[in-house]
């Protein structure tokens, strides 16, 4: 059973793996991403110009590499691979090829 939390988002044969996907959701803007079969959603707003852009990085070393700058963050917890600001991480769950997140405002690393 889903708690009341989560927001249904999209199937997951609507993500391309490796391809990012944005969504807004609460008012959050979430960047989405399969790799391998699972799904990671982080903020989708890049901490170092606070560009709404992190949709777009590429996939590297299960890092995002934000487009503008080379900035990598881990997908399993938004964390910057090197440290330093990051990005929020939310919990996602797949329920009959169903994807469901739990974005909910955090203050941001920043």
């Amino acid at each position: 059973m889903l708690s009341e939390n989560f927001s249904k988002l999209c199937r997951v044969e609507d993500l391309t793996e490796g391809i990012g996907k944005r969504f807004l959701v609460n008012e959050i803007d979430i960047a989405l991403f399969k790799i391998k079969g699972e799904v990671f959603a982080l903020s989708n707003v890049c901490p170092h110009q606070h560009s709404a852009l992190i949709y777009e990085g590429f996939i590297e070393d299960n890092c995002v590499v934000c487009p503008a700058h080379g900035w990598k963050f881990k997908l399993k917890d938004g964390k910057m691979e090197n440290g330093g600001n990051g990005l929020n991480s939310y919990p996602v769950k797949v329920i009959d090829d169903i994807i469901y997140i739990k974005a909910e405002d955090k203050s941001n690393n920043w």
